[in-house]
């Protein structure tokens, strides 16, 4: 069984388009966790708000 030929240049230009490739960039953590945050303490405005107006 004959070897296979490594070809370095094809294995070098596949790194370089791995590496000049652009990929956008997550999103912050902070930001998926605030609106969740602000829904609950509209929420708990809102039933707040009712509670004295109604009691």
């Amino acid at each position: 069984m004959s070897e296979p030929q490594m070809d370095p240049a094809g294995n070098t230009q596949q790194f370089k388009a791995f590496a000049q490739r652009n990929e956008p960039e997550a999103a912050p953590a902070g930001r998926s966790l605030l609106t969740p945050i602000l829904i609950v303490v509209g929420v708990l405005i809102v039933a707040v708000l009712a509670f004295l107006l109604f009691r």
